[in-house]
């Protein structure tokens, strides 16, 4: 018969700081996938307390430095806008500060040059006739990148006589 116990595993607050610092180890993490996954591990809030500021005190969590990596990833490898970057690091619950200081690593150079190399690549993959249409099918797929409308509908015309 059962004993009443579930077949949950708990930690003890070593172990799950162990856990932890493996976890941040392996990439930058935020505060919040940190607290998420403590919790998932069935932490009580004081024990995840401690252990996150364990976490910061050895500088194995870093909210900054999470916000840089971030931005710089999404922006060199899926070539993502500000509007998307910032959007994703709010529902991390960064610090607007943290997110000016991110969105500091991307040179307003490299941003317009990704930009303009992305909405070319993109042009030539849409197989749309109608101009209406093809200018449409830019728009939407940058937009959804999160690249600021101004940037995209000037772009459209530019590109799409």
């Amino acid at each position: 018969m059962s004993s009443g116990f579930s077949s949950q595993k708990f930690h003890s607050i070593q172990e799950a700081t162990k856990k932890m610092e493996r976890y941040c180890a392996y990439q930058e993490r935020c505060h919040k996938e940190v607290t998420d996954k403590l919790k998932g591990m069935n932490m009580i809030p004081e024990a995840i307390d401690q252990i996150v500021g364990h976490l910061i005190q050895e500088n194995y969590l870093n909210e900054e430095r999470f916000a840089k990596a971030f931005a710089r990833g999404k922006f060199n490898i899926k070539k993502w806008g500000t509007k998307r970057i910032t959007r994703e690091l709010k529902f991390r619950d960064i610090s607007s500060y943290n997110i000016k200081s991110a969105l500091a690593e991307i040179t307003n150079e490299d941003y317009l040059k990704t930009f303009d190399e992305l909405a070319r690549k993109r042009l030539n993959q849409i197989k749309e006739t109608n101009s209406f249409k093809k200018k449409k099918k830019l728009a939407d797929y940058l937009l959804y990148r999160g690249w600021e409308s101004h940037l995209v509908y000037e772009k459209a015309n530019e590109l799409i006589k």
